[in-house]
């Protein structure tokens, strides 16, 4: 049984690691697993690679508009977690599942509807768009687990127990690519899918870790130490308060990456070279910003359980702390990739021609992730103040600055990839700017 200590964190190197390690080390696993999974597919052709780029980012608008979720209902719990209120945190997070499940329907139905238009009006290959469809309907399946699975996260996370997440990750990963090698193959006496082997194997994936996060709420305790099951009702003004605090985060997320879907598509016109070689970069970005994205995280639900404290006056020096440590960290491993990026090629089992071509536009690549670093704690401290809405107008303005720079490399002026994948520094030194001048100047305490 889990104890009833306090729920209140301090401002200490201590506290900040002791969160967002766990979270970067519950992140890394998925994106082992993503890597493994396109080593699967780039096995079946560099056209499926591809294409799995485009799949790939598709889906992530789902389920980045289940991190707007999360995000939202976190900065909502730590806010409750700084006040020492547990049973409040139990009637958000039930309310939190209601949302969730609401938002996953409205996904099923919105792809089913309007994926084959979309993507039939923006891809040059029909078989990239044949592939991309099959996949897509079996895909969004996994779209109800996905969101209850980053529901008890936000859980975890918000009352500092992030070092349980570990274990749903490890579970979702090692059967996605146990089943990857299986499905795609056919192997185990399973029969061979292809490229939609990979579809099945994600949903069952994860429906399995969602499994082992209510196993965790449950076994640890936590359904009684918040009161779960007594406010398993639905409660307008609680669902009222969710919406309010997660829609801007939810919008602000979706802009985000229709705005990288829409590079995708604008990468996939200059053939299918460009177009793997921007999916490992995808790639790189996951892998390498797992530490920028678990500090990020550490410092929406840090920032809302200091203010919950009452201590919005040492809001900027807990920003600082977090900033350093994750610059630190990712600095470390962009090192690594900068220094032997052919060992991290490789694995994808291209010819050198591809080595070649897309050891450059790593070093770009790099650059964003280091800025990457900075923006995504300034621009969460903002999401922990509670003024998502800020969020909202923040990631608008960047959009706009990282839509037109794409526009006119790719389409006006034609330049390489490498000036392509620049527009990550137009963005993140955008998100930094703007997120920056509200903490030190805005009116959010």
């Amino acid at each position: 049984m889990e104890s009833t200590s306090s729920l209140q964190v301090q401002i200490s190197n201590r506290d900040i690691l002791k969160i967002a390690l766990p979270i970067s080390l519950a992140l890394l696993v998925p994106q082992i697993n993503f890597i493994t999974n396109n080593i699967f597919v780039s096995g079946l052709g560099e056209t499926e690679l591809g294409t799995a780029g485009i799949t790939g980012v598709f889906y992530l608008i789902f389920a980045l508009i289940g991190n707007g979720l999360n995000a939202g209902l976190q900065g909502l719990m730590s806010r409750k977690a700084g006040e020492n209120n547990p049973a409040a945190i139990g009637q958000l997070f039930v309310q939190g599942l209601w949302v969730a499940m609401m938002f996953a329907l409205t996904g099923i139905i919105l792809t089913e509807l309007f994926a084959p238009y979309f993507l039939s009006s923006s891809l040059h290959s029909p078989k990239v768009y044949e592939e991309a469809m099959d996949f897509l309907r079996i895909r969004v399946w996994g779209i109800p687990f996905l969101y209850m699975f980053q529901m008890g996260n936000a859980l975890l996370v918000s009352t500092s127990n992030s070092r349980y997440m570990k274990y749903g990750f490890w579970v979702e990963a090692s059967l996605n690519i146990l089943l990857d090698y299986a499905l795609i193959y056919g192997h185990f006496g399973l029969p061979a899918l292809g490229f939609n082997g990979a579809a099945y194997a994600s949903v069952i994936a994860e429906a399995a870790g969602m499994l082992v996060v209510a196993g965790i709420i449950f076994f640890k305790g936590f359904d009684k130490r918040f009161g779960i099951f007594a406010h398993y009702r639905y409660q307008p003004k609680i669902i009222a308060a969710i919406f309010k605090q997660s829609s801007p985060l939810v919008v602000q997320w979706l802009i985000s990456i229709l705005a990288w879907l829409l590079f995708y598509i604008f990468i996939e016109h200059k053939g299918e070279r460009p177009l793997a070689i921007s999916n490992t970069m995808r790639n790189i970005f996951g892998l390498f910003g797992i530490f920028v994205w678990s500090f990020a995280s550490t410092t929406n639900s840090m920032v809302s359980n200091i203010i919950g404290q009452g201590k919005s006056d040492q809001v900027i020096r807990l920003i600082k702390k977090i900033m350093w440590l994750s610059f630190g960290f990712t600095f470390f491993l962009c090192s690594l990739i900068n220094i032997f990026p052919g060992l991290f090629l490789d694995i994808y089992g291209r010819d050198q021609s591809f080595t070649a071509d897309a050891i450059p536009v790593i070093r770009m690549v790099s650059m964003g992730i280091l800025l990457m670093s900075f923006a995504t704690v300034w621009l969460n401290a903002v999401t922990g103040t509670g003024k998502t809405r800020v969020n909202l107008a923040i990631e608008i303005i960047a959009i706009v600055f990282y839509t037109a720079y794409i526009y006119l490399v790719l389409r006006v002026w034609d330049l390489s990839l490498v000036w392509a994948w620049g527009s990550e520094l137009v963005y993140w030194s955008s998100l930094l700017i703007l997120s920056y001048a509200y903490i030190r100047y805005g009116r959010w305490k």
